[in-house]
């Protein structure tokens, strides 16, 4: 296959699983930094979506995914399927981001 599949179900439409070669997962851990805190305390007065907060947990969001995608391409997997993400907190001001799936073969 020339693209990994990721999905949240646990089968892929068209394909048949014939192997189920683990788990496998990418996190990454980020923190907040004091620019970004005094620019959402401003605008935690006024409402509203706070853009750097959103920025940093996409960025997040991606590496961690894309770490899990590199575990399963070294795994030799076609996709990965039943992918979750969480978010939980480290300390205050840091954040792990955690992704995780089963990596299969597809027929």
């Amino acid at each position: 296959m020339s693209e990994m599949i990721a999905t949240t179900t646990f089968e892929v439409p068209g394909k048949k699983i014939v192997s189920t070669l683990g788990i496998v997962r990418g996190n990454t851990v980020r923190a907040r930094n004091i620019g970004r805190d005094i620019a959402a305390g401003l605008k935690n007065i006024v409402g509203g979506e706070i853009k750097t907060y959103t920025v940093l947990i996409n960025q997040a969001r991606d590496e961690a995914y894309n770490r899990m995608i590199n575990e399963a391409i070294d795994l030799g997997a076609d996709a990965v399927v039943g992918v979750r993400f969480t978010t939980s907190p480290i300390m205050q001001g840091a954040s792990e981001m955690l992704v995780y799936g089963t990596a299969v073969k597809l027929k």
